[in-house]
C-alpha cells in the first residue's frame, strides 16, 4: 500500500489507473489543489465544497461510491499530560484537530489544516510495516488514532479539576471560581464535538463497510472506535458533573468562611456590649453620680473592674457553650 504525505500528481495518476489502494494525507491544501483532487478522484461537488470549509460539526455524507467524513481529534499536550493553565472555551477549540476523510474502496484522503502528531505517527508506523492491510483496516486505524488523542487531554482536565478542588478546600478565591466557569465552558465545547461524533461513529460502521471495494470483516474494529468515543463522551459528562459538585464545594467553603467572620464579629460585639452598658450607665450626668463617684478607687472598681468582670464572665460562658470550637 502506498502512503503519500504530499500531492504527487504523476504518482496519484498511476495509482488511480492501476487501482492500487493508497492513503493521501494533505495538510492545508490550496483551492487549486483541492479542485484538482476533486476532479481526478471524482468527488461530488458538495464534497469538494465541504472539504474547503472547516469548523464543521462531525458528519458523514455518502456520495455513491465515496463518502466524506468530518472527524475530530485533539492536539497533544506536554509530556506529563498537564495543562499549563485552566483551559477556556477558545483553548479547547484550539486543542481540537478537524480532519476531513474522503473514503472509497480504492483510496482514502485525509485533509486537515493543523498539525496532528497522531496522524503523522500513524503514517510513519504504517510505512515501516511490511504486512499489507485491508482498506477498511487502514480507515479504522486513522479513526482510532484520532479518537485516542482525546484521552490525554481529558486526563489533563481531570488533573486540573483535582488541583482546583484542593485549592478551593484550602482557600476559596474568586480566581478559582473563574477557573470552574472556564473549565465548564471548555467541556461544553468538547461536548459539542464529542457527542455528535459518538453518534456518527455508530452510523459509520455500516456506511463505511457498505462502500464498494471495502472489506466487511472490520466491523468489530469500528465498534472499538465507537466504544472509545462512548468512553470519551462519558468522561466529558462526568467531568461536567464534577465541576457542578466543585461549584457546590466552593459555595459551601465561601459560606463557611463568611460564617466564621460573622462569628468573630459577633464575639467582639458581645464582649463590648456590657462594657458599653457600663460606660453608658456611669456616664449619665446626674448630680448624685458626679458627686459620689469621684475617686480613683471608684473608677478602678466600677469602671475597669466592672468591664473586666463582664469580659471574663462572657469568656467563661463562651467556653462552656463551645463557641470557640
Amino acid at each position: 500500500m502506498h502512503i503519500l504525505d504530499a500531492i504527487d500528481e504523476q504518482l496519484i495518476e498511476r495509482l488511480l489507473v492501476e487501482r492500487h489502494f493508497f492513503w493521501l494525507d494533505v495538510v492545508h491544501p490550496s483551492d487549486e489543489q483541492l479542485s484538482w483532487l476533486g476532479e481526478r478522484f471524482g468527488w461530488h461537488p458538495l464534497a469538494i465544497e465541504d472539504t474547503r470549509e472547516f469548523r464543521q460539526r462531525p458528519k458523514l455524507d455518502r456520495y455513491g461510491d465515496h463518502m466524506l467524513l468530518v472527524f475530530y481529534g485533539a492536539q497533544p499536550i506536554d509530556s506529563q499530560h498537564r495543562l499549563l493553565e485552566v483551559p477556556d472555551e477558545e483553548t479547547a477549540r484550539r486543542k481540537l484537530v478537524e480532519v476531513h476523510l474522503l473514503v472509497s474502496g480504492n483510496w482514502v484522503v485525509t485533509v486537515r489544516r493543523d498539525w496532528c502528531g497522531a496522524v503523522d505517527d500513524l503514517r510513519a508506523r504504517m510505512r515501516k510495516e511490511r504486512e499489507p492491510e485491508s482498506e477498511s483496516f487502514v480507515i479504522y486505524r486513522i479513526l482510532d488514532a484520532l479518537t485516542d488523542t482525546f484521552f490525554p487531554l481529558l486526563e489533563a482536565i481531570d488533573d486540573t479539576i483535582d488541583t482546583l478542588e484542593d485549592a478551593i478546600i484550602l482557600d476559596a478565591t474568586d480566581r478559582q471560581l473563574q477557573g470552574i466557569f472556564k473549565l465548564k465552558r471548555a467541556l461544553a465545547a468538547l461536548r459539542r464535538i464529542v457527542t455528535p461524533q459518538r453518534d456518527l461513529a455508530q452510523r459509520a460502521i455500516e456506511d463505511i463497510n457498505d462502500l464498494p471495494g471495502l472489506d466487511v470483516g472490520t466491523r468489530d474494529y469500528f465498534r472499538d472506535v465507537y466504544d472509545h468515543l462512548i468512553r470519551v463522551s462519558d468522561l466529558v459528562d462526568s467531568y461536567r458533573d464534577l465541576l457542578t459538585g466543585l461549584m457546590d464545594v466552593y459555595l459551601s467553603t465561601a459560606s463557611n468562611r463568611m460564617n466564621q467572620v460573622m462569628k468573630q464579629l459577633t464575639l467582639v460585639s458581645t464582649v463590648f456590649l456590657p462594657v458599653t452598658a457600663l460606660t453608658g450607665f456611669f456616664g449619665m450626668n446626674f448630680g448624685w453620680l458626679v458627686r459620689h463617684i469621684d475617686s480613683v478607687w471608684s473608677f478602678m472598681v466600677f469602671g475597669v473592674g466592672g468591664a473586666a468582670v463582664a469580659a471574663v464572665g462572657l469568656f467563661i460562658w463562651f467556653k462552656r457553650a463551645r463557641f470557640f470550637d
